[in-house]
């Protein structure tokens, strides 16, 4: 799907910050041409999230589907692409569930100003939700690979074999509806990453004002000692637990990314900070840009190893995020 020797913007998690993203693309070397934003030479790669939790969800769906219709730009599923999906697909008999997703108070929360920017639009948001299905889970180009969450090898094989471009259809998201499917591991393993149950019963309420039993880990530790070797969210661990030793059975189901691996890129997870490499083969592009933080992209051209100076971003003035 990606020519290799071609140059790519790799852009990171964009929750509906359409006015940051056309500041971004501006710095980036974009002009907007007959409505649509393009660049005479590059392409622009879009790392999944552009709806839910800002204030032009609208605005920037209708940017990127532009880009991606006039091939301009390839948009990877992001978890809350998929949440879409689950939320308007309806589970199949038998689940226990009316839809793949429940309409429960926290999923109505975390969808709500979508719903409510398309609440005069319908017919556009269920094509923009048929538009979900052709954003592909994965890209793998060779000398890089492309993931919302997390690259692991033993899920994408099997996922390629059935979906060679990577771009799913309704059954596989109505076979999500059940929690041991292959299907359901497919999604939470490349969306939304890896994660380890937090001790002795505590939850965590995180800045997102979410509560959780489980914590975002790191996917390429080599010898992770503690919790707190391991742990890769915006919101610390208590000390007490990031000191507590990993037991040999929790090192045994981390995942490892290798670091002789291709460059990875991936989003979802809120970084904070100057944009920086995690290792010479890893970025992470989000950085929060919802959350007043930056929205940021890698200009990606022939090298096989990340460059620092290569990651460009927008700081996110107040009025664009959410209130």
């Amino acid at each position: 799907m990606l020519d290799p020797a071609r140059s790519y913007d790799l852009i990171g998690d964009v929750h509906g910050c359409a006015h940051t993203l056309e500041h971004l693309l501006e710095r980036l070397g974009y002009r907007r041409c007959g409505g649509i934003w393009r660049h005479p030479q590059r392409m622009a790669v879009f790392l999944g999230d552009i709806i839910d939790r800002g204030p032009r969800i609208r605005e920037s769906l209708h940017i990127v589907y532009d880009m991606v219709r006039t091939g301009h730009a390839l948009c990877l599923m992001g978890n809350h692409e998929f949440n879409a999906l689950g939320w308007c697909t309806p589970a199949p008999p038998g689940s226990g569930k009316e839809y793949v997703r429940e309409h429960n108070a926290r999923h109505t929360r975390l969808i709500h100003e979508t719903l409510e920017q398309f609440a005069q639009y319908p017919g556009e948001w269920h094509d923009f939700v048929q538009w979900f299905y052709d954003m592909p889970l994965f890209v793998d180009a060779g000398r890089f690979r492309v993931v919302h969450a997390c690259w692991d090898a033993d899920v994408i094989t099997p996922l390629r074999a059935q979906y060679p471009k990577g771009c799913i259809d309704q059954p596989f998201v109505q076979a999500a509806a059940y929690a041991d499917s292959f299907a359901h591991l497919a999604f939470n393993r490349l969306l939304r990453g890896t994660d380890m149950r937090l001790p002795d019963g505590l939850t965590l309420t995180g800045g997102d004002g979410l509560t959780r039993a489980f914590f975002r880990t790191k996917f390429w530790e080599d010898d992770p000692k503690t919790y707190g070797d391991i742990v890769f969210q915006p919101d610390a661990l208590p000390e007490r637990v990031a000191q507590k030793p990993l037991s040999s059975t929790e090192k045994g189901t981390l995942l490892r990314y290798p670091v002789d691996e291709p460059m990875l890129f991936v989003g979802h997870y809120w970084r904070s900070g100057e944009p920086a490499p995690i290792r010479p083969n890893l970025a992470c592009l989000d950085y929060s840009a919802v959350l007043y933080g930056k929205l940021v992209a890698y200009r990606l051209d022939q090298e096989t190893r990340l460059d620092p100076a290569k990651f460009v971003w927008v700081d996110v003035e107040r009025p664009e995020a959410v209130q």
